[in-house]
């Protein structure tokens, strides 16, 4: 990841009903959630919504799919583990210093552990 997409990608995540949004797709799944669900368990207005959908989609965090007449919506499991892993790559000069990075060690960093 070049440090520009990751600027864009924490700067979708830097405003709190983004941040909401974003969270709770993580919970949903891979299946995700439809517009309309996502508006009433952030408490929003479905053209707010849309508006913070756009942002977190530009930046590749969230994408949308078609299902008859509603859009669902689900976190790019693979952007959020690339951001983690950028964020994380060589903390603590490689190693595991803090127990909560060992729960999202990169693949790179297991493969390097267990040679």
């Amino acid at each position: 990841m070049k440090p520009d997409q990751a600027v864009d990608k924490l700067a979708a995540l830097a405003q709190v009903t983004r941040l909401r949004i974003f969270r709770l797709l993580v919970q949903a799944g891979p299946g995700g959630m439809n517009a309309s669900a996502i508006a009433e368990a952030v408490d929003i207005a479905p053209s707010s919504l849309s508006f913070h959908i756009a942002h977190l989609s530009r930046a590749g965090l969230v994408a949308p799919r078609q299902e008859g007449r509603y859009i669902f919506y689900s976190a790019d499991f693979a952007a959020m583990d690339e951001l983690i892993a950028y964020l994380t790559d060589n903390c603590c000069q490689g190693g595991q210093c803090l127990p909560r990075t060992a729960a999202v060690a990169t693949t790179a960093k297991r493969r390097a552990k267990a040679a």
